[in-house]
Protein backbone atom coordinates (compact mmCIF):
# COMPACT_ATOMS: atom_id res chain seq x y z
CA UNK A 1 0.00 0.00 0.00
CA UNK A 2 0.91 3.77 -0.70
CA UNK A 3 0.99 4.70 3.58
CA UNK A 4 3.75 1.59 3.77
CA UNK A 5 5.81 3.23 0.89
CA UNK A 6 5.80 6.40 2.85
CA UNK A 7 6.75 4.59 6.25
CA UNK A 8 9.94 2.66 5.18
CA UNK A 9 11.23 5.88 2.99
CA UNK A 10 10.63 7.99 6.53
CA UNK A 11 11.99 5.25 8.68
CA UNK A 12 15.32 4.86 6.11
CA UNK A 13 15.83 8.64 6.76
CA UNK A 14 15.81 8.91 10.30
CA UNK A 15 18.02 5.90 9.96
CA UNK A 16 20.56 7.19 7.57
CA UNK A 17 20.69 10.40 9.91
CA UNK A 18 19.43 12.51 7.18
CA UNK A 19 15.79 13.10 8.26
CA UNK A 20 15.96 16.83 9.50
CA UNK A 21 13.40 19.37 9.09
CA UNK A 22 12.95 19.93 5.64
CA UNK A 23 13.01 15.80 4.60
CA UNK A 24 10.66 15.06 8.13
CA UNK A 25 8.22 17.83 6.85
CA UNK A 26 7.95 16.06 3.57
CA UNK A 27 7.08 12.64 5.00
CA UNK A 28 4.67 14.06 6.70
CA UNK A 29 2.94 15.43 3.85
CA UNK A 30 3.53 11.64 2.10
CA UNK A 31 2.08 9.70 5.20
CA UNK A 32 -1.18 12.43 5.34
CA UNK A 33 -1.38 12.01 1.03
CA UNK A 34 -1.11 8.33 1.94
CA UNK A 35 -3.63 8.25 4.10
CA UNK A 36 -6.24 9.61 1.84
CA UNK A 37 -5.26 7.74 -1.16
CA UNK A 38 -5.51 4.40 0.85
CA UNK A 39 -8.95 5.73 2.53
CA UNK A 40 -10.04 6.42 -1.24
CA UNK A 41 -8.93 2.85 -2.38
CA UNK A 42 -11.15 0.77 0.98
CA UNK A 43 -14.01 3.34 0.10
CA UNK A 44 -14.29 2.47 -3.22
CA UNK A 45 -13.57 -1.26 -3.49
CA UNK A 46 -14.75 -2.71 0.23
CA UNK A 47 -18.29 -4.21 -0.01
CA UNK A 48 -19.51 -2.93 2.71
CA UNK A 49 -19.37 0.04 5.45
CA UNK A 50 -19.74 -2.35 8.38
CA UNK A 51 -16.43 -4.94 6.81
CA UNK A 52 -15.00 -1.26 5.91
CA UNK A 53 -14.66 -0.16 9.56
CA UNK A 54 -12.20 -2.36 11.53
CA UNK A 55 -9.87 -2.16 8.89
CA UNK A 56 -10.38 1.61 8.45
CA UNK A 57 -9.90 2.40 12.14
CA UNK A 58 -6.42 -0.19 12.42
CA UNK A 59 -5.48 2.18 9.22
CA UNK A 60 -6.23 5.36 11.23
CA UNK A 61 -4.53 4.20 14.43
CA UNK A 62 -1.68 3.28 12.80
CA UNK A 63 -1.11 6.29 10.50
CA UNK A 64 -1.95 8.18 13.82
CA UNK A 65 0.86 6.48 16.20
CA UNK A 66 2.85 7.20 12.67
CA UNK A 67 1.93 10.82 12.27
CA UNK A 68 2.63 11.46 16.49
CA UNK A 69 5.65 9.20 16.17
CA UNK A 70 7.14 11.49 13.43
CA UNK A 71 5.97 14.78 14.65
CA UNK A 72 8.04 13.48 18.10
CA UNK A 73 10.86 12.60 16.28
CA UNK A 74 11.00 15.93 14.17
CA UNK A 75 10.76 17.62 17.07
CA UNK A 76 13.77 16.09 18.63
CA UNK A 77 16.18 16.68 15.93
CA UNK A 78 15.20 19.74 15.25
CA UNK A 79 16.37 20.83 19.04
CA UNK A 80 19.60 18.61 18.37
CA UNK A 81 20.43 20.68 15.43
CA UNK A 82 20.06 23.81 17.60
CA UNK A 83 22.27 22.41 20.28
CA UNK A 84 24.71 20.90 17.55
CA UNK A 85 24.97 24.90 16.50
CA UNK A 86 25.31 26.09 19.57
CA UNK A 87 28.14 23.99 20.62
CA UNK A 88 29.84 24.51 17.27
CA UNK A 89 29.71 28.10 18.61
CA UNK A 90 32.24 27.12 21.67
CA UNK A 91 36.05 26.55 21.74
CA UNK A 92 37.18 27.09 24.94
CA UNK A 93 36.60 23.83 27.14
CA UNK A 94 34.74 25.62 29.82
CA UNK A 95 32.38 26.71 27.03
CA UNK A 96 31.58 23.51 25.56
CA UNK A 97 30.77 22.29 28.96
CA UNK A 98 28.76 25.27 29.73
CA UNK A 99 26.80 25.28 26.65
CA UNK A 100 26.16 21.53 26.91
CA UNK A 101 24.87 22.34 30.27
CA UNK A 102 22.30 24.81 29.13
CA UNK A 103 21.38 23.42 26.03
CA UNK A 104 20.91 19.34 26.60
CA UNK A 105 18.11 20.28 29.61
CA UNK A 106 15.33 19.90 27.12
CA UNK A 107 16.51 16.28 25.85
CA UNK A 108 18.31 15.00 28.69
CA UNK A 109 17.09 15.47 32.34
CA UNK A 110 19.64 16.08 34.53
CA UNK A 111 20.14 17.66 38.25
CA UNK A 112 24.24 17.24 37.73
CA UNK A 113 26.46 17.35 34.51
CA UNK A 114 29.79 16.22 34.85
CA UNK A 115 33.53 16.18 33.06
CA UNK A 116 36.46 13.86 33.37
CA UNK A 117 39.00 13.64 31.23
CA UNK A 118 41.62 10.58 30.60
CA UNK A 119 45.05 11.62 31.31
CA UNK A 120 47.57 11.15 28.45
CA UNK A 121 48.79 8.15 29.69
CA UNK A 122 45.62 6.78 29.07
CA UNK A 123 45.98 5.09 32.31
CA UNK A 124 43.77 7.26 34.27
CA UNK A 125 40.59 9.32 34.13
CA UNK A 126 40.90 12.78 36.44
CA UNK A 127 37.31 14.81 36.72
CA UNK A 128 37.96 18.71 35.20
CA UNK A 129 34.41 20.20 35.10
CA UNK A 130 31.42 20.14 36.62
CA UNK A 131 27.90 22.24 37.60
CA UNK A 132 24.60 21.25 39.44
CA UNK A 133 21.25 22.71 40.48
CA UNK A 134 21.33 21.74 44.21
CA UNK A 135 23.01 22.97 47.38
CA UNK A 136 24.59 19.28 48.74
CA UNK A 137 28.41 19.64 49.15
CA UNK A 138 30.52 18.59 46.41
CA UNK A 139 31.75 15.39 46.67
CA UNK A 140 33.69 14.82 43.43
CA UNK A 141 35.89 18.08 42.58
CA UNK A 142 38.00 19.18 39.74
CA UNK A 143 41.30 17.36 39.86
CA UNK A 144 40.19 13.82 41.70
CA UNK A 145 41.46 11.34 39.88
CA UNK A 146 40.53 7.11 39.36
CA UNK A 147 42.47 4.70 37.59
CA UNK A 148 40.91 3.70 34.29
CA UNK A 149 42.26 0.05 33.66
CA UNK A 150 39.64 -2.64 34.94
CA UNK A 151 36.79 0.07 36.18
CA UNK A 152 33.22 0.16 35.00
CA UNK A 153 34.68 3.17 33.03
CA UNK A 154 36.89 0.99 31.13
CA UNK A 155 34.03 -1.10 30.10
CA UNK A 156 31.79 2.02 28.69
CA UNK A 157 34.95 2.82 26.62
CA UNK A 158 35.51 -0.38 25.44
CA UNK A 159 31.45 -0.82 24.02
CA UNK A 160 31.60 2.88 23.19
CA UNK A 161 27.73 2.98 24.24
CA UNK A 162 26.34 5.08 26.94
CA UNK A 163 25.38 3.13 30.38
CA UNK A 164 22.39 3.58 32.32
CA UNK A 165 22.31 3.01 36.27
CA UNK A 166 18.78 4.12 37.86
CA UNK A 167 19.33 3.35 41.33
CA UNK A 168 22.55 4.09 42.20
CA UNK A 169 21.92 3.06 46.13
CA UNK A 170 21.74 -0.32 45.27
CA UNK A 171 24.38 -0.54 42.78
CA UNK A 172 26.50 0.75 45.42
CA UNK A 173 25.41 -1.94 47.76
CA UNK A 174 26.77 -4.54 44.76
CA UNK A 175 29.83 -2.45 44.06
CA UNK A 176 31.24 -1.33 48.07
CA UNK A 177 34.68 -0.62 46.39
CA UNK A 178 33.59 1.88 44.09
CA UNK A 179 34.74 5.11 45.82
CA UNK A 180 33.62 7.34 43.23
CA UNK A 181 30.04 6.06 43.32
CA UNK A 182 29.63 6.07 47.27
CA UNK A 183 30.89 9.98 46.45
CA UNK A 184 28.06 10.52 44.02
CA UNK A 185 25.65 8.88 46.49
CA UNK A 186 26.91 11.10 49.03
CA UNK A 187 26.09 14.16 46.90
CA UNK A 188 22.56 13.03 46.79
CA UNK A 189 22.52 11.72 43.20
CA UNK A 190 20.47 8.74 42.47
CA UNK A 191 20.51 7.80 38.80
CA UNK A 192 23.05 8.59 36.35
CA UNK A 193 23.81 8.53 32.34
CA UNK A 194 27.47 8.00 31.34
CA UNK A 195 28.33 8.86 28.22
CA UNK A 196 32.05 8.09 26.81
CA UNK A 197 33.90 11.09 24.64
CA UNK A 198 35.08 8.91 21.57
CA UNK A 199 37.40 11.24 18.98
CA UNK A 200 39.16 9.65 15.96
CA UNK A 201 38.67 6.23 17.86
CA UNK A 202 40.47 7.78 20.64
CA UNK A 203 38.82 7.84 23.72
CA UNK A 204 39.22 11.22 25.37
CA UNK A 205 37.04 11.57 28.44
CA UNK A 206 33.03 10.99 29.59
CA UNK A 207 29.94 13.13 30.24
CA UNK A 208 28.06 11.98 33.41
CA UNK A 209 24.92 13.13 33.38
CA UNK A 210 23.40 12.67 36.52
CA UNK A 211 19.87 13.28 38.18
CA UNK A 212 18.62 13.67 42.25
CA UNK A 213 15.81 11.26 41.47
CA UNK A 214 16.06 7.38 40.66
CA UNK A 215 15.16 5.52 37.51
CA UNK A 216 15.47 8.77 35.42
CA UNK A 217 17.22 7.62 32.48
CA UNK A 218 15.92 5.14 29.15
CA UNK A 219 17.08 3.64 26.08
CA UNK A 220 16.09 7.09 24.59
CA UNK A 221 18.45 9.28 26.52
CA UNK A 222 20.98 7.17 25.15
CA UNK A 223 19.80 7.38 21.52
CA UNK A 224 19.95 11.52 22.09
CA UNK A 225 23.62 11.44 23.06
CA UNK A 226 24.67 9.28 20.35
CA UNK A 227 23.30 11.42 18.05
CA UNK A 228 26.06 13.97 19.08
CA UNK A 229 27.99 11.95 20.81
CA UNK A 230 31.12 12.14 17.37
CA UNK A 231 30.68 15.86 17.58
CA UNK A 232 30.24 16.94 21.45
CA UNK A 233 33.76 14.26 21.85
CA UNK A 234 35.44 16.26 18.84
CA UNK A 235 34.48 19.78 20.29
CA UNK A 236 35.47 18.63 23.64
CA UNK A 237 39.17 17.35 22.56
CA UNK A 238 39.79 20.26 20.30
CA UNK A 239 38.68 22.78 22.76
CA UNK A 240 41.44 20.91 25.21
CA UNK A 241 44.26 20.85 22.34
CA UNK A 242 43.11 25.15 22.12
CA UNK A 243 43.94 25.34 25.80
CA UNK A 244 46.77 23.14 25.92
CA UNK A 245 48.13 25.59 22.70
CA UNK A 246 46.81 28.78 25.12
CA UNK A 247 48.65 27.28 27.71
CA UNK A 248 51.72 26.96 26.02
CA UNK A 249 51.47 30.04 24.34
CA UNK A 250 51.31 32.28 27.80
CA UNK A 251 54.45 30.48 29.14
CA UNK A 252 56.27 31.43 25.92
CA UNK A 253 55.35 34.36 25.74
CA UNK A 254 56.24 34.83 29.85
CA UNK A 255 59.56 33.00 29.09
CA UNK A 256 60.07 35.71 26.07
CA UNK A 257 59.49 38.38 28.77
CA UNK A 258 61.94 36.54 31.26
CA UNK A 259 64.83 36.54 28.31
CA UNK A 260 63.73 40.15 27.47
CA UNK A 261 63.78 41.10 30.82
CA UNK A 262 67.11 39.35 31.30
CA UNK A 263 68.91 41.12 28.61
CA UNK A 264 67.34 44.43 29.38
CA UNK A 265 68.88 43.70 33.26
CA UNK A 266 72.54 44.73 34.78
CA UNK A 267 73.88 41.56 35.53
CA UNK A 268 75.45 42.91 38.86
CA UNK A 269 72.71 44.87 40.28
CA UNK A 270 70.08 43.48 38.66
CA UNK A 271 68.36 47.13 37.84
CA UNK A 272 68.35 48.32 33.96
CA UNK A 273 71.44 48.39 32.02
CA UNK A 274 71.95 51.51 30.13
CA UNK A 275 70.68 50.95 26.67
CA UNK A 276 67.31 49.76 28.75
CA UNK A 277 67.28 52.83 30.64
CA UNK A 278 68.16 54.75 27.48
CA UNK A 279 65.26 53.62 25.96
CA UNK A 280 63.05 54.11 28.42
CA UNK A 281 63.56 57.86 28.94
CA UNK A 282 63.38 58.20 24.82
CA UNK A 283 60.08 56.66 24.86
CA UNK A 284 59.14 59.09 27.47
CA UNK A 285 60.20 62.25 26.18
CA UNK A 286 58.86 60.86 22.70
CA UNK A 287 55.62 60.88 24.22
CA UNK A 288 52.77 63.23 22.43
CA UNK A 289 50.68 63.56 25.19
CA UNK A 290 53.15 62.66 28.19
CA UNK A 291 53.22 64.03 31.58
CA UNK A 292 55.94 65.50 33.26
CA UNK A 293 58.92 64.23 34.26
CA UNK A 294 62.00 64.29 35.67
CA UNK A 295 65.62 62.73 35.64
CA UNK A 296 67.93 62.39 38.22
CA UNK A 297 71.71 61.68 37.48
CA UNK A 298 73.38 59.86 40.66
CA UNK A 299 77.21 58.97 41.34
CA UNK A 300 78.39 57.68 44.44
CA UNK A 301 80.90 59.72 46.22
CA UNK A 302 84.60 58.47 46.36
CA UNK A 303 83.89 55.11 44.95
CA UNK A 304 87.51 54.86 43.72
CA UNK A 305 88.86 54.96 47.24
CA UNK A 306 86.24 51.99 48.36
CA UNK A 307 87.70 49.65 45.59
CA UNK A 308 91.29 50.72 46.47
CA UNK A 309 90.59 50.38 50.40
CA UNK A 310 88.11 47.16 50.31
CA UNK A 311 88.77 45.47 47.24
CA UNK A 312 86.71 45.21 44.19
CA UNK A 313 84.27 42.41 45.58
CA UNK A 314 83.69 44.87 48.22
CA UNK A 315 82.99 47.46 46.06
CA UNK A 316 80.79 44.91 43.87
CA UNK A 317 78.27 45.14 47.62
CA UNK A 318 78.49 48.74 47.73
CA UNK A 319 77.30 48.97 44.08
CA UNK A 320 74.13 46.39 44.61
CA UNK A 321 73.27 47.63 48.10
CA UNK A 322 73.45 51.51 46.49
CA UNK A 323 71.30 50.41 43.91
CA UNK A 324 68.89 48.56 46.02
CA UNK A 325 68.05 51.45 47.74
CA UNK A 326 67.80 54.06 45.05
CA UNK A 327 65.30 51.52 43.73
CA UNK A 328 62.85 51.41 47.40
CA UNK A 329 63.38 55.43 47.23
CA UNK A 330 61.19 55.29 43.78
CA UNK A 331 57.78 54.44 43.00
CA UNK A 332 56.18 51.91 41.14
CA UNK A 333 56.10 53.46 37.94
CA UNK A 334 59.71 54.71 37.95
CA UNK A 335 62.84 53.60 36.44
CA UNK A 336 66.36 53.23 37.92
CA UNK A 337 69.41 51.87 36.04
CA UNK A 338 72.81 51.76 35.89
CA UNK A 339 74.46 54.08 33.78
CA UNK A 340 77.95 53.18 33.99
CA UNK A 341 80.30 52.09 37.21
CA UNK A 342 79.13 53.94 39.85
CA UNK A 343 76.94 56.07 38.39
CA UNK A 344 72.57 55.97 37.94
CA UNK A 345 70.19 57.53 36.36
CA UNK A 346 66.09 57.75 37.53
CA UNK A 347 63.22 58.10 35.74
CA UNK A 348 60.45 59.67 37.55
CA UNK A 349 57.51 60.12 35.61
CA UNK A 350 54.18 62.14 36.54
CA UNK A 351 55.72 64.33 38.97
CA UNK A 352 56.17 67.43 40.40
CA UNK A 353 59.56 69.38 40.32
CA UNK A 354 58.88 69.44 44.09
CA UNK A 355 58.82 66.02 44.67
CA UNK A 356 61.24 64.80 41.98
CA UNK A 357 63.81 66.63 44.42
CA UNK A 358 61.77 65.43 47.49
CA UNK A 359 62.74 61.62 46.27
CA UNK A 360 65.91 62.75 45.32
CA UNK A 361 66.65 64.18 49.14
CA UNK A 362 65.06 60.81 50.34
CA UNK A 363 67.36 58.87 48.70
CA UNK A 364 70.86 60.62 49.67
CA UNK A 365 69.45 60.19 53.15
CA UNK A 366 68.99 56.66 52.62
CA UNK A 367 72.19 55.76 51.05
CA UNK A 368 74.04 58.04 53.72
CA UNK A 369 72.79 55.98 56.10
CA UNK A 370 73.78 52.62 55.20
CA UNK A 371 75.65 50.16 57.12
CA UNK A 372 77.58 48.12 54.51
CA UNK A 373 79.47 45.35 55.98
CA UNK A 374 82.29 43.60 54.22
CA UNK A 375 84.42 40.95 55.73
CA UNK A 376 83.73 42.16 58.82
CA UNK A 377 84.58 45.73 57.48
CA UNK A 378 82.01 48.49 58.10
CA UNK A 379 81.71 50.87 54.44
CA UNK A 380 80.12 54.10 54.55
CA UNK A 381 79.50 55.92 51.59
CA UNK A 382 77.30 59.07 50.22
CA UNK A 383 75.65 59.84 46.81
CA UNK A 384 75.38 63.14 44.70
CA UNK A 385 72.69 63.75 42.67
CA UNK A 386 72.08 66.02 40.01
CA UNK A 387 68.31 67.03 38.65
CA UNK A 388 66.24 68.09 35.48
CA UNK A 389 62.24 68.76 35.91
CA UNK A 390 60.36 68.55 32.31
CA UNK A 391 56.68 70.09 32.15
CA UNK A 392 54.74 68.73 29.77
CA UNK A 393 55.14 71.46 27.43
CA UNK A 394 58.51 71.29 27.77
CA UNK A 395 60.83 70.23 24.11
CA UNK A 396 63.60 68.84 25.13
CA UNK A 397 65.84 66.15 23.58
CA UNK A 398 67.36 63.37 25.72
CA UNK A 399 70.83 64.32 25.02
CA UNK A 400 70.14 67.76 26.61
CA UNK A 401 68.25 66.94 29.16
CA UNK A 402 71.33 63.90 30.63
CA UNK A 403 73.69 66.96 29.88
CA UNK A 404 71.81 69.33 32.29
CA UNK A 405 71.56 66.58 34.72
CA UNK A 406 75.00 65.96 34.76
CA UNK A 407 76.36 69.11 35.01
CA UNK A 408 74.17 69.38 38.36
CA UNK A 409 75.23 66.67 39.45
CA UNK A 410 78.81 67.95 39.40
CA UNK A 411 77.92 71.07 40.87
CA UNK A 412 76.54 68.87 43.42
CA UNK A 413 79.79 67.16 43.81
CA UNK A 414 81.74 70.94 43.79
CA UNK A 415 79.02 71.81 46.53
CA UNK A 416 80.77 69.32 48.37
CA UNK A 417 79.21 65.72 47.67
CA UNK A 418 76.50 63.96 49.69
CA UNK A 419 74.22 66.69 48.01
CA UNK A 420 71.43 67.17 45.91
CA UNK A 421 70.99 69.87 42.89
CA UNK A 422 68.08 70.85 41.00
CA UNK A 423 69.35 74.34 39.81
Amino acid sequence: MAESKAVLAASAAINRGHSFAEELRRHLQAVQAAKQQDLAKLTATSPSTAEQEPVMQQLGDELEQLGYWLTTRFTELVRLLEISAELNKALILEDILARIYTFFKDVIPYDRIGCALIEDDGEHVTAYWAKFTYDNTPQITPGYSAPLAGSSLQTIIDTGKPRIINDLEAYLAEHPESESTRKIVAEGIRSSLTCPLIADGRPVGFLFFSSTEAYTYDGLHQDVFLYLANQVAHLIEKSRLYQQIMDLNKRLVAANQQLQDKSARDALTGIYNRGAIMEFMQQQLGQSSRGSLAILMLDIDFFKKVNDTYGHLAGDLVLRTVANTIAQCIRPNDRIGRYGGEEFVAVLTDITEAQAQHIAERIRSQVAALDIHADEQLIKVTISSGGVWLAPTTNMQLSAALDTADKRLYAAKRAGRDQVCFS
